[in-house]
Formats: structure tokens, C-alpha cells, sequence
């Protein structure tokens, strides 16, 4: 990954291939943000006036290059837009940055180094810059020839690596503060852009037992407990909703624990996340043209498996538990149909009306087993329904809870860290349209609301007393679109850095 370097170094003095400055957007034209004093002087005061004449304005996302100034050891200079001016006290909000260093990053991959000049008014735009720029650099090269060519520079070259270097100017790095702003941002970045390469990889690489595999390497890297049930242990422990889910592949399912503790937690928090590593629909095949991106089904497990690591690498003091539900949904002879019961986990038993509705098939079992250890607090996350995204587009997840405070905690904690999130209710007069003649409930209820159906369905495997939250990632997940400010086309790693947050709300006693 790019490497991040703390610096107090002038911008003329030092060497780079680029200098990072931002601009905001004024009332009479582009204004020059603070952190490139020195880049202005050295254009005579006139840097906003030459932005301006090459077209810019200060728009977010808006990236304008010109040669550098006489003088610096820097060719080129990089003006980022930030958007609206500053606030009042002359900062920028962390989010702004965030997307700033961001799209920098992008805009400068094939570099070596880029030295970024941006606002640094506290310790949070620090790690803001960081995150953001460690972030907007990611790539996905894996199956690309300069990706397993990358030992040939020439090949490399041409593939445009990823921005190598980020020197952050102006962060101190004998400051305490500084450094763990930095190290946090590294430690949320890296287990961010790994959950990407999970979501990104293609499903004959990344079935269910390969994703178990690379969470039991990380556990042994990061010193967190892993345990894998697979086909056999989930038979045994009557594990009825990931084992009907994975019947019709030739790939078996596995439910995986990963816990991480700390000697002097006083919260637990439990993450549950549906891995549902291809999803075709199952006997309900989905309709051509809904199928070329189910290779993401699997975010939300992406996503607590990331969080879980970036908990252990940060030592934060509260005990995490993550459930990764993995099964693979294919159509075969030995499919589970519409129609079929299953008998969960829990005891209760589920007709199966519509086999693309999966995901909280997987999701109940391990929502039945994460309640067994009666956490603080379960939060599960998954790519689940279609509705959601027609409900709140394709940036924004959804927030459902059974407490009120808990996802005003939720929505709170995904705000503070960058990421769109609504509350959404769970209104109890749709629970009626998933009562079932033949089982307990049926896994489909009405159609509009579908959303709150699906999480109304969720609520039911919830542990008595427990308090809970879904997280529904299904718009923001995966990027169709073209890459902006940090988000890069393809997986996104949506809500590692909420239940991060949640994480370090626990260990501060904060929870809601």
C-alpha cells in the first residue's frame, strides 16, 4: 500500500513529483486554502488567479495540474478542490478533506511521491488527509498483466501503479497526537482496502472456504482467535439457513468466528456479516444483467472481517466478536426451492418462498449464535435487499434497529467517520406479510417496503434483550459508476469504518 510519511518540510525544498494544494470555491472565484502559503508566495500571490484562468472554480473533486513554481524541486503542483469555503474558525470538515486527499491520490497514480499541502488545523484533519490519501490510492491490478507482471518496471509503468508516497506537510512527526492520528489511519485504511480486494475478487477465487482461509491467516497475523465450522459442523450444530442457502453449490458453506479481546474491555460488541460469496439467485435465478456484479454479495462479511483486524491492530479496549455467514447461492439438483422449509439455527422454522432472498437466511443463523454470547450490542451488515437502494439511491445505507437510541448511536458513529447513513423504521404492521401457513415465518413478506421486511425478518432471530442494529449496505457497497473523491470503481469497503467507530464508541463507554 502507499507509503504515509509525516513532514515539516518546506514544499519548495522538497523532492517529489508533485505538490498536493487545495482550493475552495469563493463567491468572486477560487480561494487558496491555508497549508500552501508558501506555493502561493512563490507565485507572486497569484495561484488563484492562474487556477481560475486554467478553468477551475474549487468544486469538490475538481483536479487542476500546472507546472510548478521556479525554484521548487517539485515539477508540478496538484490544486484539489474542496468545495465551499471554510468554516468560520477557517477550517475544513474532516469529510471535505477526506474526499480531497482523495481524489489527489487518484490523479497522481503512476507517481512516485506527492507531497500534500493541505489544511491541517487539528489532529483530526491529519488523520482525515491520511485516511483520505491512503484511500483514493487504492488499485486493483491482481488479475491485470501489469498487476502479475508488476517485477517488469516497464510493464508497471504502464499500468500505473499507485501513488507510491504521500508526504503529509505540515504534520509534525514528533507530535503524539500527529503519529496516532497517522498510525489509525493506516491501521482503518489498510483493513478498508483489503475488505476492497475481497469484494473485488472474482468468485473462483474467493468461495467460501478460500474467504475462511485468508480470515484464519489473518487471525494468526494479528493475534485474533479464528474458529471455522464447515459443511460438517454446520449439519451437526443444525445450522438449517447457511446449510439450505449452500446446498445447490459444489462450494460448502462455513460460518466463521473471529474474536478479538482485550484484557481490560468492559463492552462486547458482536458483528455479523452476510458472506454470500456468488449470488445467482438459486432456483429463483436472478433476470440477465443482475448477475455480472454478485461477486460483492459477500461485502458485508468483507466489511466485519476488516473491522475485527483494524480493532486488534488499533489495541482497542473492548472485546469484538465477527460472524462471517459464507455460503455460495447457486441453482442445482440439490438446491433448496422455493417452497422448502428449513429449520434454523434458533429452532424456528422458515419457508422459503423466494430462494433470492437469501442473505437473511445466513444472516438469522448467525445472528441466532452471536446472541448466545449476549453481547452489548450486535450490528450486522450485508448487501441485502434492492429496496433499500431504491429507497435511499446508491451512496447511502440503511440503519435499523429494535432500540432508538442505539441507532441514533449507529447513524451518529457512521457520520463522524464520512459515511452516508439514514435511520429507517421497522414498522410492525409489515411483519404480518411474512406469516406462513406451513412454518413459523416465510422469508418473503410485501412487496413494497421490502427493506423494512427484510429487517423485520432479521429482528425475529435477534436474542431476547439484546440490543441490535442492520446495516444495509446494499446501495453503497459496490461502485458501478466512476471512481470520486476515495471511492474507486468496484468495492467500496462500506461500513468498515462505522463499526470501526462503534468499536472505539464501546471502548469509550459510549454506546448510546
Amino acid at each position: 500500500m502507499t507509503a504515509l510519511t509525516l513532514s515539516t518540510a518546506a514544499a519548495s525544498g522538497l523532492r517529489a513529483d508533485a505538490i498536493v494544494v487545495g482550493v475552495a470555491k469563493g463567491a468572486k472565484g477560487p480561494v487558496v486554502a491555508p497549508g500552501a502559503e508558501t506555493v502561493d508566495k512563490a507565485y507572486d500571490g497569484r495561484l488563484a488567479g492562474l487556477l481560475e484562468t486554467l478553468g477551475a472554480s474549487g468544486a469538490e473533486g475538481e483536479v487542476t495540474k500546472l507546472p510548478a513554481p521556479s525554484g521548487f524541486k517539485a515539477p508540478l503542483v496538484v490544486a484539489v478542490g474542496l468545495g465551499a469555503e471554510p468554516d468560520k474558525d477557517g477550517s475544513f470538515g474532516a469529510e471535505t478533506l477526506r474526499r480531497a486527499a482523495g481524489a489527489a491520490a487518484r490523479a497522481l497514480a503512476g507517481s512516485k511521491k506527492a507531497a500534500f499541502a493541505l489544511p491541517l488545523a487539528d489532529t483530526d484533519a491529519v488523520g482525515a488527509v491520511a485516511e483520505g490519501a491512503l484511500l483514493g490510492a487504492y488499485s486493483f491490478d491482481t488479475y491485470k498483466e501489469n498487476g502479475r507482471q508488476a517485477k517488469d518496471a516497464a510493464k508497471a509503468k504502464k499500468g500505473k501503479a499507485p501513488l507510491a508516497e504521500v508526504a503529509l506537510l505540515g504534520a509534525k512527526p514528533r507530535d503524539r497526537a500527529h503519529k496516532a492520528a497517522v498510525e489509525r489511519a493506516v491501521a482503518v485504511a489498510e483493513e478498508l482496502n483489503r475488505a476492497r480486494d475481497l469484494i473485488n475478487t472474482p468468485p473462483n477465487d474467493l468461495d467460501p472456504a478460500a474467504f475462511a482461509a485468508i480470515a484464519q491467516g489473518a487471525g494468526k497475523e494479528h493475534g485474533i482467535k479464528v474458529t471455522v465450522l464447515d459443511e460438517k459442523a454446520l449439519a451437526k450444530g443444525g445450522y438449517g439457513g447457511i446449510l439450505g442457502v449452500g446446498a445447490g453449490s459444489a462450494a460448502t458453506p462455513r460460518l466463521v468466528q473471529l474474536t478479538y479481546t482485550h484484557a481490560k474491555a468492559t463492552k462486547h460488541l458482536a458483528f455479523v456479516g452476510k458472506g454470500i460469496t456468488y449470488d445467482s439467485g438459486g432456483i429463483s435465478l436472478k433476470p440477465a444483467g443482475h448477475n455480472e456484479t454478485m461477486k460483492c454479495d459477500m461485502s458485508g462479511a468483507a466489511a466485519v472481517f476488516a473491522a475485527v483486524v483494524a480493532a486488534a491492530r488499533l489495541g482497542l479496549e473492548v472485546n469484538v466478536t465477527g460472524w462471517l455467514a459464507l455460503a455460495e447461492n447457486m441453482p442445482s439438483g440439490t438446491a433448496t426451492r422455493p417452497g422448502d422449509v428449513l429449520r434454523m439455527y434458533s429452532g424456528k422454522t422458515v419457508e422459503v418462498l423466494n430462494t433470492d432472498a437469501e442473505g437473511r437466511l445466513v444472516l438469522a443463523d448467525a445472528l441466532a449464535k452471536a446472541s448466545e454470547d449476549a453481547p452489548d450490542a450486535i450490528v450486522d451488515v450485508a448487501t441485502l435487499t434492492g429496496a433499500m437502494m431504491l429507497a435511499l439511491g446508491n451512496r447511502t445505507f440503511g440503519i435499523m434497529a429494535n432500540d432508538d437510541a442505539f441507532r441514533s448511536a449507529v447513524h451518529e458513529a457512521a457520520e463522524e467517520v464520512g459515511e452516508a447513513a439514514w435511520p429507517m423504521p421497522l414498522p410492525d404492521h409489515l411483519r404480518k406479510g411474512m406469516d406462513s401457513p406451513t412454518a413459523d415465518i416465510a422469508n418473503m413478506g410485501e412487496r413494497y417496503g421490502g427493506g423494512l421486511v427484510a429487517g423485520l425478518f432479521l429482528k425475529e432471530f435477534v436474542g431476547e434483550g439484546i440490543t441490535w442494529a442492520h446495516l444495509d449496505i446494499a446501495g453503497p457497497a459496490f461502485n458501478e459508476g466512476g471512481p470520486f473523491g476515495y471511492t474507486p470503481k468496484g468495492g467500496t469497503g462500506s461500513a468498515v469504518r462505522t463499526l470501526v467507530r462503534l468499536a472505539e464508541r464501546a471502548a469509550a463507554g459510549d454506546l448510546g
